[in-house]
C-alpha cells in the first residue's frame, strides 16, 4: 500500500563492497522510509591487531560513510532513518569512528538505547551468548554462566578494548535487556538484535553428528533470554542475525512467538539478502537475494 512505511533490513555483510554497493543502489531506487543494519558489518581482520585499526577505519571511511553520504546527496529530503549496531565479528575499537558517522547524520547507532519513529520505539542490542571465537567484544553470558560445549568464556577471549572485569564476569544478556526495556510499553516496539531466540527458525546450525567430549553439540545456538524477553514482553518486531545458515536449512527466515513477528537477514549463499517490510504489515515481508 503507497502510505505503509516501508523497511530495509541487512545484516552480517562482513565488509563485502559489493553487497553494500547492491544495499546502495536499492535504497536509491526503492526510497524506503527506514533503513536496519544488524550488525557484523566491517570486515572480519581483527586476528592482525597491528594492522586492523588502519585497515578498518579505511573500509569505515571509504565505503561505509562515502557510500551512504553518496546515497543522501542522491535521495536529498528523501534520505531514510538508518539504524544501526555492531555484531560479534566486528571491533569495539570501530565503535568511535561509527559514532562519528552517527554524529555526521548518516546513520543512528543504537546499541542499548532506544530512539523514536513516529508511534514506535526502535531499540538496539549488540551482544550474541558465548561462541568458539576468540573476538568477544560482543559477547555476554546469556541467561547464567553456563558455557556450551565448544565454547571460549568471554574472559578467556581478545578485545580490541580494555572490557570491565566486572562486566565480562557477572553481565548477563537477560539483565542488560531487562535494564534497556525496564516498564517501556513494547506494542510498538521494534528490537534490531544481533543474536537470534532460541530454537527458532533463525538460530539453527550445522551441527548435526557433532560431538565434544562425546557430548553433542546444540543445533540451535540463539539466546535464551531474546526468546524469554520475546515471549514475556511481546515487542512488535524484533530484526535477528548471526547464524548464516538456519535460513537455508530451517526453509525459512522468519517466525513469530505470540504477536512477536521475527525476521532474520543473516544469509550463507554469495548474494546479498534484503529484507524489505512494511511498519504496518510485517507478516507481508519478502525476502530479495541480490
Amino acid at each position: 500500500m503507497p502510505n505503509d512505511t516501508q523497511c530495509f533490513f541487512v545484516s552480517d555483510l562482513h565488509g563485502r563492497q559489493a553487497h553494500y554497493r547492491k544495499l546502495f543502489d536499492a535504497i536509491k531506487d526503492w526510497q524506503p522510509s527506514l533503513v536496519f543494519l544488524g550488525g557484523d558489518l566491517l570486515p572480519a581482520t581483527f586476528s592482525s591487531p597491528q594492522t586492523t585499526e588502519h585497515q578498518q577505519f579505511d573500509f569505515i571511511d571509504h565505503l561505509l560513510c562515502s557510500g551512504f553520504d553518496e546515497v543522501r546527496k542522491s535521495l536529498g529530503a528523501k534520505y531514510p532513518r538508518v539504524y544501526l549496531i555492531l555484531g560479534n565479528d566486528d571491533l569495539r575499537s570501530d565503535e568511535a569512528r561509527i559514532c562519528e558517522g552517527a554524529r555526521d547524520g548518516l546513520w543512528e547507532y543504537i546499541h542499548e538505547s532506544q530512539v523514536q519513529f513516529q508511534e514506535y520505539s526502535i531499540w538496539g542490542y549488540s551482544y550474541v551468548p558465548p561462541t568458539p571465537f576468540i573476538l568477544k567484544d560482543w559477547e555476554r553470558y546469556d541467561v547464567s554462566r553456563h558455557l556450551d560445549p565448544g565454547c571460549i568464556h568471554p574472559e578467556e577471549g581478545w578485545h580490541s578494548q580494555p572490557p570491565v572485569p566486572s562486566d565480562l564476569k557477572y553481565k548477563t544478556i537477560s539483565k542488560d535487556l531487562e535494564a534497556l526495556a525496564g516498564a517501556s510499553n513494547m506494542e510498538k516496539a521494534i528490537f534490531l538484535f544481533h543474536t537470534p531466540p532460541y530454537q527458532t527458525n533463525l538460530d539453527r546450525v550445522a551441527n548435526d553428528g557433532k560431538m565434544i567430549d562425546h557430548v553433542p553439540l546444540d543445533l540451535h545456538i540463539g539466546s535464551i533470554a531474546v526468546r524469554r524477553f520475546i515471549e514475556s514482553r511481546q515487542p512488535y518486531i524484533t530484526l535477528h542475525g548471526h547464524v548464516h545458515e538456519s535460513a537455508r536449512i530451517m526453509g525459512s527466515w522468519k517466525d513469530r512467538i505470540g504477536r512477536t513477528f521475527m525476521l532474520s537477514a543473516a544469509h550463507d549463499g554469495p548474494e546479498l539478502a534484503l529484507i524489505r517490510f512494511s511498519l504496518e504489515t510485517p507478516e507481508a515481508a519478502v525476502r530479495d537475494l541480490l
